[in-house]
């Protein structure tokens, strides 16, 4: 595994989420992470074999000298499969991996509704987790399946609905658990504005109530939409600025990861700018006095 480039006392870590550059690889977003500068990488555990294989991980850690800082567990719908059935062993094989490359956090969705054995067993899994270890499990909040996603564009009378905190209308959850993780209160959390920005919550309500718990930040953006659009921070509807600067003036010591889709450009010239955009606004915002 790699330690990465030294950064100035009291600095936090920027990094980049493999899953930014979906539909390439993870040795991609190592690649990016290399040119455009970024502190290190989240590995994203998903179909990609690669970042099935944590040996091969570690191996494309040292080459391009960026460190893993996290790993987000399998724990998608599109990854289902991956690392087996058993969504407790998959986490707990998360916990290995993160061992395994120096990473300091691992990332995990809350339980689905049809995972019931891990959902009535998941607190007491991830503190057991932790006292086992020295990676903290930082939950992340996610968001409902809107009715609106099925009805049409997004229009502004629901953005304004949204901005005055209404939430998102009528809406069910996928999760056994509260959508909020702070509802069942966990050690750690990961705050997610890409995702506060589809439940339609106030993400500066959420990072209060995450308080000194909060770990990790998925910075992204969004604009209200029905669906997790993952923008560049600064190009939608979330506070993203006071965010970072909350951090920035606080003891945060944990990571924030650029997780931005790029999935819908067709260069890699294009990605790049996005990637380059990203860090830039994370840069300028994160900055300590």
């Amino acid at each position: 595994m790699s330690t990465g480039p030294e950064l100035p006392p009291g600095e936090i870590a920027i990094g980049l989420s493999t899953a930014s550059v979906y539909p390439q690889n993870t040795e991609a977003a190592f690649q990016y992470a290399l040119e455009l500068g970024y502190d290190g990488i989240e590995l994203m555990v998903w179909a990609d074999t690669v970042s099935q294989d944590i040996t091969r991980v570690a191996r494309l850690s040292e080459r391009y000298h960026l460190p893993v800082l996290s790993v987000h567990a399998p724990c998608l719908l599109i990854s289902q499969r991956v690392w087996g059935r058993d969504p407790a062993a998959k986490l707990a094989r998360s916990v290995a991996a993160a061992e395994d490359l120096g990473a300091k956090t691992v990332v995990v969705h809350p339980p689905f509704r049809w995972q019931r054995k891990y959902a009535n067993g998941f607190r007491d899994l991830v503190e057991i987790l932790e006292d086992d270890s020295d990676v903290d499990i930082a939950v992340e909040n996610m968001f409902p399946i809107r009715t609106d996603r099925f009805f049409g564009k997004y229009d502004e009378a629901a953005g304004r609905m949204l901005r005055r905190g209404g939430g998102p209308g009528t809406a069910v959850s996928a999760f056994a658990t509260s959508i909020d993780p702070t509802d069942d209160g966990f050690a750690h959390y990961t705050l997610d504005l890409s995702h506060t920005s589809t439940a339609g919550v106030d993400a500066m309500g959420m990072l209060d109530r995450m308080g000194s718990g909060l770990r990790h930040l998925h910075l992204a953006d969004g604009s209200g939409a029905a669906v997790d659009e993952h923008l560049v921070p600064g190009e939608g509807s979330q506070p993203c600025v006071e965010v970072c600067r909350r951090l920035a003036d606080t003891d945060f010591s944990g990571s924030v990861i650029l997780e931005v889709s790029s999935s819908a450009v067709n260069t890699k010239s294009e990605r790049r700018e996005i990637l380059s955009r990203s860090l830039d606004f994370a840069r300028e915002n994160l900055e300590r006095a």
